[in-house]
């Protein structure tokens, strides 16, 4: 229970934390710019890595979970319960902030900029990006170790900067399914549930490979 509990909280986090800006800064006129998001998300990555590491391996993301279970490093029978916490967790920080901020229609939804090929590219990219960060420093030296929140958070904050203007940098199924669940928009979903994981699963066996 101590693993599922993590991962809901940090998934919880992320979200209330990092979609939290978008709704205020559409709430005060846009108070809170790109860069600003930006930066709520990676702190608030970083924050729960370190927070909650030591009792779930800190996923919070089932794109994450799902790569390392292809590689051998989660094992299978934990898959679902963290896979179904990470969405709970998302979930429920998208609802709190629907009860909060009940006449913001997007509640910080994942939405295409560009085309939708140029958006799926990117969020694979983004994908193997994020997860070949994770592997190599939770996986490599142990100097690098104690390092992984803030590379992790730094990784988010570089790949949302520049990809997020085009497809929103999701990298998290959760992410992004659970404002489209709360608020009903499911334009371009599919791009969200599927990119994320191709990319990491591709990334966790170009590590893999490199071992």
């Amino acid at each position: 229970m101590k693993h599922v509990i993590a991962e809901f909280l940090g998934t919880f986090i992320i979200l209330f934390c990092g979609t939290g800006a978008m709704v205020i800064s559409q709430e005060t006129g846009g108070t809170i710019d790109h860069l600003g998001i930006t930066i709520c998300f990676a702190i608030a990555v970083t924050v729960s890595i370190y927070a909650f590491q030591s009792y779930s391996a800190a996923h919070f993301n089932p794109a994450v979970s799902i790569s390392l279970w292809t590689v051998g490093l989660f094992p299978g029978k934990k898959l679902v319960p963290y896979i179904g916490s990470q969405f709970a967790g998302a979930i429920s920080a998208t609802l709190l902030l629907h009860l909060l901020f009940p006449n913001n229609q997007q509640l910080g939804i994942t939405l295409p900029r560009g085309s939708f090929v140029q958006s799926f590219v990117l969020e694979c990219i983004l994908g193997i990006l994020l997860i070949v960060v994770v592997l190599f420093t939770s996986q490599g030296k142990k100097s690098t170790r104690h390092l992984d929140g803030i590379l992790i958070g730094a990784t988010i904050l570089l790949a949302a900067l520049f990809a997020g203007p085009i497809s929103g940098a999701s990298m998290n199924p959760a992410r992004s399914l659970a404002p489209a669940l709360v608020s009903g928009t499911f334009t371009a979903i599919w791009i969200y549930l599927t990119a994320p994981i191709v990319g990491m699963v591709a990334g966790a066996f170009i590590w893999k490979k490199m071992q």
